[in-house]
């Protein structure tokens, strides 16, 4: 079983930045973080490989966001800069065996960590 504990969520005004921190129990070949607005499916954030070099990201926060990872620690975070309010959401770290873009690529999923971001 792989373990994975999220933290760094938090509340933001429109234009300010957080990082997001995941911390998984072994390495896995793929992580990414999804995340569900309220009242709607979750949906694709970024994915990175173990390397770290190879990532990717939704349209929607292309540009904004960076994905990284500090294999010695078994960690990825989320940087995530000028934050709109549609970026609201419950933040989901996952892992699993395939450098996916859907939740059914991943096999492994964090408790959640809610970013609220205000007008």
């Amino acid at each position: 079983q792989v373990h994975l504990v999220e933290s760094g969520g938090g509340s933001v005004q429109a234009g300010g930045s957080l990082r997001l921190s995941c911390a998984a129990s072994v390495s896995m070949p793929a992580m990414g973080w999804f995340r569900q607005p309220p009242g709607k499916e979750r949906e694709f954030v970024a994915r990175t490989r173990p390397s770290g070099i190879s990532t990717g990201y939704a349209a929607s926060v292309n540009g904004r966001f960076t994905i990284s990872r500090d294999s010695a620690k078994n960690t990825v975070y989320l940087q995530m800069n000028s934050l709109k309010p549609e970026d609201t959401a419950v933040y989901y770290c996952a892992a699993g065996p395939l450098y996916g873009s859907k939740s059914s690529d991943y096999t492994y999923w964090g408790q959640g960590t809610q970013v609220t971001v205000s007008s």
